[in-house]
């Protein structure tokens, strides 16, 4: 396969002169005369080789760099400059480029350095293939349920895997709503085929339609063959569209036409092509408020909201961390190679529990590894907690009803409510009568409450 090379250089001679040598090695070649101008085209096309000047007027080569990095662009670059020195050469290393050349060359010694770093990408580009098969295989996904609630979503899941009906996951981010996904797809008939997930909100708005739908030889500059797209490598499996919230509003209109018809047209082709392929999308945003809005569009809203689930925070089932923080501890060793460490010492679990973890489950797997590191003893102690957490619990090692979530109110008032509630249950002995006096509700709202946030079963 033909590599796609960019070369930046304000020197247009220059330009036509690399443009010649490396179109005449089999590479196909675009030329900017600007950074600016480079990190405009990176937006609609991706190239696999990048040859940047180190000095130009604006934006220089090492501006370019650090560019690339903020913006999360990978790029292979290799580094021009007729002002050579080591200096430059280690501070443009240092800033990401892959390696560095003096001005003059001769062609063989660029087509040489563009050698090394073709191999550098070809390894790259087996890495990544690597890592998409081991996602596509059935995985016996793990998913930690004592919470009521939980336990029914599980079952909901079960329910309707062996189904083709499209499925709308809701809930903040960091409850797992990948997890989830993709244990959906391995209790379903699709299992052994592709699970394709896609981060909506992370793909370029000038890339979406080629990414989601692929295109056709000849459909734009630069498109040399043809591409399958993410819906039509999902095929026969599951693509899951995370943070669908994210979509503009134009490919909102054709991945509804997809899901309406069950066939896609690759961009530039004249024809379309049927496609069997589940989709289960996610979103953290209030996709309600969006189509009152005019930003979500209400007919693709109701299409992908035909099976919804709501995945609760973490501090709406804290009967879940205990067993989740052992999880965590148990797959963290093991990755880590640590054999010393057996547990929770009980301080550090009451202080896990008294948190509101506004990250959810997350955030607790992230803590829970700093955790195994920083850990010297047999057991993780509240001292190898972050302080806002160790600090967080009440001597009774109760949740706190000041740990709250920020400072929005439809986001703690569930959390308020349901420690408050259990917190009256506990000082009348389960009496709930009495409960319902002190937190000043009548009987039968309490035994509503009491069913909504499963702290007992109803009467």
């Amino acid at each position: 396969m033909e590599l796609k090379v960019l070369v930046i250089d304000d020197e247009p001679g220059f330009l036509q002169m690399l443009q010649v040598i490396l179109s005449r090695a089999g590479y196909q070649v675009s030329s900017v005369t600007s950074a600016e101008d480079a990190l405009h085209l990176l937006q609609h096309q991706r190239f696999d080789l990048c040859l940047c000047d180190l000095k130009m007027p604006g934006m220089d080569g090492m501006g370019f760099l650090n560019a690339l990095r903020t913006d999360a662009i990978p790029m292979t670059v290799i580094v021009m400059s007729a002002y050579g020195s080591n200096d430059a050469a280690i501070a443009a290393m240092k800033a990401g480029a892959y390696d560095y050349i003096n001005k003059p060359f001769q062609g063989e010694e660029i087509l040489l350095t563009l050698r090394k770093a073709e191999e550098r990408e070809q390894l790259r580009r087996e890495n990544l293939e690597l890592k998409s098969r081991a996602g596509r295989a059935p995985a016996s996904t793990v998913v930690i349920a004592k919470a009521e609630a939980m336990r029914r979503i599980i079952a909901t899941a079960g329910r309707i895997a062996a189904y083709r009906s499209t499925v709308l996951l809701t809930g903040e981010s960091g409850t797992g709503k990948e997890v989830l996904a993709r244990l959906i797809h391995e209790q379903s008939p699709r299992a052994r085929m592709p699970f394709v997930a896609v981060n909506c909100g992370a793909i370029p708005a000038g890339l979406m339609e080629s990414e989601f739908f692929g295109h056709v030889k000849g459909a734009f500059t630069d498109a040399a063959g043809n591409k399958r797209g993410l819906i039509e490598s999902a095929g026969g499996g599951t693509l899951f569209l995370d943070e669908v919230g994210e979509l503009p509003l134009l490919l909102q209109v054709k991945i509804l036409r997809f899901l309406q018809e069950a066939e896609i047209r690759r961009v530039g082709d004249t024809r379309s092509q049927k496609v069997d392929v589940r989709v289960v999308a996610a979103t953290a945003r209030d996709l309600v408020t969006d189509v009152a809005s005019g930003r979500f569009r209400e007919d693709l809203f109701y299409r992908l909201n035909v099976v919804p689930i709501r995945i609760p925070a973490l501090r709406e089932r804290p009967e879940d961390i205990p067993e989740l923080a052992e999880h965590f501890l148990r797959r963290t060793c093991e990755r880590l190679a640590v054999t010393r460490l057996t547990g929770f010492a009980p301080d550090a679990m009451r202080a896990l529990m008294a948190y509101a973890w506004p990250g959810n489950v997350r955030e607790l797997e992230n803590l829970i590894e700093r955790a195994v590191v920083l850990s010297d003893t047999a057991e993780i102690t509240r001292d190898a907690l972050p302080e806002h957490i160790a600090e967080g619990a009440d001597s009774d090692g109760q949740r706190s009803v000041m740990n709250l979530v920020g400072l929005s109110v439809k986001r703690n008032s569930r959390t308020l409510e349901r420690t408050l509630i259990s917190r009256a249950l506990e000082e009348t002995d389960q009496n709930r009568t009495r409960a319902a006096k002190l937190l000043e509700i009548s009987h039968r709202a309490l035994l509503y409450k009491l069913k909504e946030y499963n702290l007992g079963k109803g009467e």
